[in-house]
Parts: C-alpha cells; structure tokens; sequence
C-alpha cells in the first residue's frame, strides 16, 4: 500500500493536480495570479478550472488574509489629493502635478492642462482659449490632433497692447494650430478709450459673429493671476499701476481673462468693466467644460477666490499650490 493512501485530499472535479508546495487551491490560484502575474483565464487554464472559479479562488484568498493588498499612499498622494480638491471646491477633475522647480511651474502645469485639454477634445468642438503664460505654455505643448476632426478655436477677450510672446492672440493661434483647428482671433483691443466706442464695436457684424462663436464654446482653458506690481496682468499694459493699486485697496484680488474677482470668487466691479471687450465672468459659468490651470504662492488668493467663485469645473495645479489649498 501507498505510504500516503490513508491522505485524502479533496479537490474540485476537473482541478489539475495540486502542486506539492500549494496546500490548497486557493493558495495555488493566488500565487499564479500575484506572483506569476497571470491573468484570471489563464490562471484558469493551468489550473483547469473555471475562470468563475479562479474569481472564487482569489475571493477566498482576499477574505481569508491569504493576500492583504496594500495602497502605497506616497504612489497615490497626488490622486488622493486631486480628489480632496474635487470634493472642496465642487470640480468635475482635477490633476495635480509634482513639486520640482518653482520657477518652471508655470510651464508644467501648462503642459499638463493641454494633457488634459486634449484627452477631452471631441469632434466638431469648439473650444476657447484665454492667456497668460500658463495658457501659452498649454497651447505651445498640446499633442497634434488630425485635421479632420472640424475643430473651432476661439479666442476668449481682445487682444493686449503688450507681452506678445503670452498674448490673446498669440495663445489662441498657437492652440489652433497645433489642434489643426480653424482660429477665430478677437479682432479688437482688450480695453477700449470709453464706454461708447465699446458699445459702438459691440454692434460690429463683425465683432456680433465672433462673440456667438465665443458663447458656442463647450469647453475653455484659462488661467487665474493676481494683479499685483509683477503679475502678468501689470505686464501686459491693459491697466496703469496707480489704477491697479486702487483696485487692490477696494478689494480687488485676482483676475480671470480680464475680469476682477474679490476674495469670495464674486465679480469685482471696476470702471474697465463698461470698456473691456471679452468673454464676462458669467458667461464664462455658462460653459460645460471649464479648464483651469494656475498654481503658485503669490497667486494663491486669487486662485482659492476663483475656484471657490465656481469659475473652473476642472483644475491643473502643482502640489506644493494643492496643499495650501487644502488646509
């Protein structure tokens, strides 16, 4: 007689023979699927069972603490951070970068909102573009697209007298033409002399065309500044420093595509508003798919103004920015 004949060992009907290091089928199925990497059907295979088994196996395996899986929290700060932004400001995304080098953040998180811009882009769109050189860096690193896709690219206010390297203009060219998408530029300037010149070029078939393409917009990119001495805002000339600096006193504190904001997110009434010429604060709210992209220290009030103003439904920031906005 067989020295092991008085062993009886149960097994499913159908099950391979069991290996001699396993000492028992669920431990086998889970060494094939974790540890071989195999997947659950031809885990199935090996072991001659059903892959309705192998789901039985695993199961069993997890339940009994045969196999404990573990989150790597470090792996996974940034998803878990993107998270806590969403569920605080109400945001439909949210992707949040790695800390490297403060004085290119700017460039990355750009980058990383045209990622994003892209992985959104469906056929026939239209899509609008503001700027500032979160955005231009956006538009200069957006993945090519096919030519065939009848894309619209719009550009969101009129064009700034200075800083043509992050210009209305010039990240709204860029944007088409790397999306191979037809560009609408905003042919007027983003501040005009006084309230009836701009009630005057409101009514401009012209101008009346470009804003019904504006308001078409589904989805738009857009940054968040402050509006101190060195903000970009200051840098383009659209504004004086004594002025901005009397705004600041009355409680302004950021700016979204030339319209102020406070420090509740609320839209900061100023002596431009009846002389700017550009998407407004509300019709910005009224697209569906609103990027934005900004990070930073010297902006951070304005930016948690402007998320909590409910201006973004997705937004592109770095760690070092997400956590202070999170505390």
């Amino acid at each position: 007689m067989n020295a092991n004949a008085d062993i009886d060992v149960v097994r499913p009907s159908g099950l391979s023979a069991l290996p001699p290091e396993f000492d028992s089928a669920v431990a086998w199925a889970a060494w094939l699927y974790y540890v071989d990497q195999l997947n659950q059907s031809d885990v199935a295979k090996v072991m001659n069972v059903s892959r309705a088994s192998v789901v039985h196996y695993l199961q069993e395996a997890r339940e009994s603490g045969l196999v404990a899986v573990q989150v790597d929290h470090d792996a996974f700060a940034r998803t878990l951070t993107s998270r806590r932004l969403m569920e605080k400001y109400g945001l439909r995304g949210a992707a949040v970068i790695p800390d490297l080098d403060p004085n290119d953040a700017d460039r990355r998180i750009g980058e990383a909102a045209g990622r994003l811009l892209a992985s959104m882009v469906d056929p026939g769109d239209t899509i609008g573009v503001a700027w500032g050189k979160t955005v231009l860096a956006a538009a200069r690193s957006i993945p090519r697209l096919r030519h065939d896709r009848n894309l619209t690219v719009v550009q969101l206010s009129g064009s700034s007298i200075g800083t043509s390297d992050f210009s209305p203009e010039f990240c709204t060219s860029l944007m088409a033409n790397r999306l191979g998408a037809r560009c609408i530029n905003l042919l007027a300037p983003a501040i005009v002399s006084t309230e009836e010149l701009h009630d005057e070029l409101m009514q401009e078939p012209m101008l009346v065309n470009q804003f019904r393409m504006i308001r078409a917009a589904g989805k738009v990119i857009f940054g968040i500044g402050d509006i101190g001495p060195e903000s970009t805002y200051a840098r383009a000339g659209i504004s004086d420093a004594a002025a901005l600096a009397g705004m600041i006193e009355q409680g302004a504190l950021g700016v979204i595509i030339g319209r102020f904001i406070d420090a509740q997110g609320a839209p900061f009434a100023t002596p431009l508003d009846g002389r700017t010429v550009g998407i407004t604060l509300d019709e910005l709210k009224a697209v569906p798919v609103r990027i934005c992209a900004a990070g930073g220290a010297r902006k951070m009030g304005a930016i948690r103004a402007g998320l909590g103003g409910g201006y973004a439904t997705h937004f592109v920031t770095d760690m070092a920015t997400a956590n202070i906005l999170l505390e």
